[in-house]
Order: structure tokens, then sequence, then C-alpha cells
């Protein structure tokens, strides 16, 4: 058995009907150099072959009973990988318009949690072209739960499943394997026992659990008169910071990379990862400027940093620090914009020396997790206070020569990440082959008129090339005063100190 890590966990804990907690990737294929189409049973012949590369796509998870420990990943006995694929013919609807919407709808509902946390859409009928006169090709919707999962290890799965090389590998057969026996309930007990051992603070799930269905009221009575410490929830109010529905929509736009490389050699002293955050905070600009919701205060981002690099235990699950990045949207200029990011991030701890995300949640047993994660929805907390950041941002870097699957070629990539509670906008930038791609994941019913965003990315790229051009390297030699920039770690920590201190207070009054 392994044991998911506190952060793995609490993607679990933060899920919902309206909030599911997967990863998503829409991949398009172009098979107009294949001799013939791609058919569905050969993808399912060529996967299978594949299983052995991704373990934990035949692993599910395994809870421990009264929630004493967090779940276990385990081999599932029982797996099926029938269970794990669709097939969808798109006929004569194989344009890509009509491809996205049916990825929102399938990347709308939650992966089952009696198999392991995956799921491939195999789209047959797809046509390149915008109007069904382009090359025939076919795509893959794919899901990835968040607790196996971060962003940048869903890179490295895709890249092992797919091919180098547009000479189709020989499909050999599947690898032979044997599932471990599912542990018996005794030795889900001892194990979750040694835990508490290593771990006395995790006792007191014991208590938090035999109670909770009698104090839970009490505890939300006495929440909802706590004054949350403000000063540490610093984000301006936006339009994205809204309670959302179920509902989602996709929206993307593509730029060259020479582009974004060419502005941060223009600029100097600066990121490619800072121009792409400084396109970002442009393109949210200049929509909230399009939507009247303009407030004259800068947007933060909370941006993950992978540690992967730095802490190659596993090869998935979510090994990330975070830190929160005022983004200086009230920065009039663009360019003068990214070199605030900039001087904004080297001032923060996290980027100077990666604070594990783990923090977040390693002082917390995890029933507390759970109970923690549930009243943070039911109260309602993030439409009460000023939000802790507006948004995330993920930069993911991709490959930059092509990847194929059996001849055909991979043409573009779109990724999702998940959205939660008051949090209905999210973007993940990832680069393929020369190109970036920021993807929109966004919830319509909060975030209106989101399609305006593709336009608004292309018009902001031109402004920040205008703006770098007459800038150029002309002051980079003064940084202007850093913007509070904090570790999301240590602003989480506080907060809870501060809700644990006067809800003490309050029960001893």
């Amino acid at each position: 058995m392994r044991q998911l890590s506190e952060l793995d966990a609490s993607f679990l804990y933060l899920e919902s009907e309206t909030t599911p907690m997967h990863i998503g990737g829409i991949y398009l294929f172009d098979a107009g150099e294949c001799d013939r189409p791609l058919a569905f049973s050969t993808f399912v012949a060529y996967l299978r072959s594949r299983l052995h590369v991704v373990p934990v796509f035949r692993q599910r998870l395994r809870e421990i009973p009264l929630r004493l420990g967090r779940p276990y990943w385990i081999d599932d006995t029982e797996f099926s990988l029938e269970r794990h694929l669709a097939y969808v013919n798109m006929g004569e609807h194989g344009q890509k318009a009509n491809l996205m919407t049916l990825a929102s709808r399938i990347l709308e509902q939650p992966l089952k949690k009696d198999r392991p946390l995956w799921h491939i859409t195999f789209v047959d009928g797809f046509r390149l072209g915008e109007d069904n006169t382009g090359n025939e090709g076919f795509a893959l919707i794919v899901k990835l739960h968040h607790a196996a999962i971060d962003a940048f290890s869903g890179e490295e799965i895709i890249g092992k499943l797919l091919e180098y090389t547009p000479e189709p590998r020989p499909i050999t057969p599947p690898r032979p394997w044997s599932p471990r026996p599912r542990p018996s309930e005794e030795r889900v007990m001892l194990q979750a026992g040694a835990n508490i051992l290593r771990t006395p603070l995790q006792v007191t799930s014991l208590a938090a659990n035999a109670i909770e269905a009698t104090t839970r009221g009490l505890i939300q009575k006495q929440l909802r008169k706590l004054p949350l410490p403000l000063p540490l929830f610093s984000a301006p109010h936006s339009p994205f910071n809204r309670q959302i529905t179920a509902n989602r929509q996709i929206v993307a736009a593509s730029v060259e990379l020479s582009r974004l490389k060419t502005i941060k050699a223009t600029l100097g002293d600066v990121t490619l990862n800072d121009v792409v955050l400084g396109l970002c905070a442009e393109t949210l600009r200049r929509y909230l400027i399009s939507e009247g919701a303009g407030s004259g205060k800068s947007l933060v981002a909370m941006t993950p940093i992978s540690v992967r690099s730095n802490s190659l235990r596993k090869a998935t699950g979510n090994q990330m620090s975070a830190m929160l990045l005022d983004l200086a949207t009230n920065e009039a200029n663009p360019a003068q914009r990214i070199r605030r990011i900039h001087w904004n991030a080297v001032a923060s701890e996290p980027y100077r020396e990666a604070i594990a995300a783990d923090r977040l949640t390693e002082l917390l047993p995890s029933t507390m997790l759970a109970l923690s994660a549930r009243l943070y929805s039911e109260l309602q907390i993030a439409q009460r206070y000023r939000p802790l950041f507006n948004l995330p941002i993920t930069n993911v870097p991709g490959p930059q020569v092509p990847l194929y699957l059996q001849g055909a070629r991979l043409v573009q990539q779109y990724n999702t990440a998940p959205l939660f509670d008051s949090m209905g906008l999210v973007i993940v930038a990832v680069s393929y082959e020369g190109r970036l791609t920021l993807n929109f994941t966004l919830c319509p019913d909060v975030v209106a008129n989101g399609d305006a965003l593709q336009a608004h990315v292309a018009e902001s790229l031109d402004a920040i090339e205008d703006a770098a051009h007459r800038l150029g390297t002309e002051g980079a030699a003064e940084p202007a005063p850093a913007t509070a920039t904090q570790s999301l770690a240590d602003d989480a920590m506080a907060v809870m100190e501060g809700l644990l201190k006067r809800a003490m207070r309050r029960f001893r009054a």
C-alpha cells in the first residue's frame, strides 16, 4: 500500500458535485499521413500494451475505517481497461468547436472512485479544418485525478504513452501483471495504528470523527462569528471569485513561443515565465476592462512551482510549492508590468527556496482536513471575505519535438485544471513544438463572455511587443518596490493559527 500525501488527499476532500478535482487534456491528432485511420480497437490494444509505464493506471483508492488516516493506493484486483474508455464518433459534426463543447461536457463529470481515477474518451470523425475539409484525425479527451498527479507529472505520463517517431511502434502483447491482493481490514487497521504512533497529532482524528455529528453545528455557529484576519486576504474582489456551478467552458489561444522569447531578450533581466505571466496579466486586465469590472487594484495569482527536479521521490503525485504573486495589473505599461512581476517573484521566499506545499496540510489529521474543506465551502468563507488569491496560473513546459500515436501526429493539445469554491477561472499555459497555448478553464455562470479571452490574448501580445520595443532594457537596474508576495503555505498557516486561537477563546468563554 502507498499512502497519499496530505496534499494529494486534500484534493479528494475538496471534491464535490460542482467541483470535480481532475486534470483534463484534449489531444488532437492528424492522421493524414497514415495509411488508414487509427481504429478504436487498435488504440485499445496499444494502450493495453503501455499500461506498465503508468502504474497508477491500475491502482485505486483504499479508504481507512473511521478516517484514522489518509487513503492508500492499492492494486485494483478487478481492473478492466474497458471501464476507463469511451468511444464517440462525431460524424458530420467533427469541427473543432463541437469537439471543445463535447470535451467541456465530459470534463464536467467527476471520476468514479470505485476504480482507478482516470478516463479516456476516443473521439472519431474529427477533422482538423474549421469547415470539415481538413485532414482526417482523431482526438483523445483525458481525465486524471489531481490526487494522483499534478500538472507537471501529467505531462510526463502523456509523454510516456506517446511516441517520438512517425513510424508506428509495434503493438506487443501486454506485460503480465498480477495485482497484489487486496489488503485485509486487519492489515489496514494495523497500518493506520502504526501511522498514528509515528504522528501522535493524528490521534485527535479519533475524537474529531466521534463527535463530528454532534459538534458540527456548534463549530459552524462559532466560525460564522469569527473575524478572519483580513490583512492576509489581500487579493481584491473580482468577477472570477464567486460561487461556481457545475458548468465548464474551455477557451484556448496559441502564440508563437519565439515572440515571447524575443520579448524576454528585449526586456533583459526577466525570465520566460515572467513573460508568460505578463501575457496572462494583460489578458485579464483587458477582459476586466471590457466587462466594466476593472477596480484599479492588482490581481493576485497563485502560481505552483514544481519541486520534482529537487525531490524525485515518486513518479506521480503532487510535488509542488506555491507562492502568491502580485500580477501588477494596476500598472498601465504591459512591458514594465513584466519587470514588476519579476521583481515581485524574486522577492518571495518560495522563488529562492521552494517550500513544499505539503506544509499546507502536514499538521492536520485527515478527519480535520475533510471537515475543514467542507466547512470552507458550506460557510461560503470565500464569498464573505476577500479572497486569498484571484486565480491559479500554471506554466507547464512541454516537449518541443513532435509526438505521435501509431503514426498520427499530435498537432495541438489543450489542458484544463479543476475549479473550486469561488475560483471560477484557472489558466494553464503549456508549450509544445514552438507554440505556447494559454488554456482558460472557466465556469460560464461566473465568467461571462469567456470566448472574448481568445481575442484578448492576441491583442495583449501585440501590446506587450510594442511596449517592450519602446521600453527596451532601460531602467532594468532600478527595480520598483516589490509588492506583497507571500508564501501560500505561510498565509494559510497564519490564517489557521488565527482561527484556532479565536475559536479557543470563544469556546472557553
